[in-house]
């Protein structure tokens, strides 16, 4: 008997393979623990210089007319994009991508906060803002 799966079949990959399902479970988690160590890296406020996007029909690039997109802003959407992404085909919820999200920060503000107690000099912290607004240092 073939494993493959017929045109007519409508299962999805992770619910025919429990070991993809784990991991697409916690993707919410992974983005949210790159993300906030991204923003705890880099200057979240840098205002991004003359952004572009696509032409109507896709074959050039034009300027960005909008409000000023900076590098925490877009490191948010990117996690946001990942979290809720997956909510588009019906088999998660949104609760699910959000507070996987918060858990992925919670991680990585553990993980933060062990690395800065190596640092031999003087450091001031990892200066960030959660997902939830609230600006932190560890």
């Amino acid at each position: 008997m073939s494993r493959g799966h017929s045109p007519e079949d409508t299962s999805s990959l992770a619910d025919s393979d429990p070991e993809v399902h784990r991991v697409l479970h916690h993707l919410s988690a992974i983005a949210g623990a790159c993300v906030t160590v991204l923003k705890a890296f880099s200057k979240e406020a840098f205002v991004l210089p003359n952004p572009v996007v696509a032409s109507a029909d896709g074959l050039s690039l034009l300027p960005y007319k909008g409000a000023e997109l900076t590098v925490g802003g877009e490191l948010n959407k990117l996690a946001a994009n990942i979290a809720l992404g997956r909510n588009a085909a019906g088999v998660h919820w949104r609760s699910e991508g959000i507070e996987g999200l918060k858990l992925g920060e919670a991680v990585a503000i553990g993980i933060l906060t062990d690395l800065r107690a190596t640092y031999t000099e003087d450091f001031g912290g990892f200066s960030f803002t959660k997902f939830d607004g609230m600006a932190i240092t560890v």
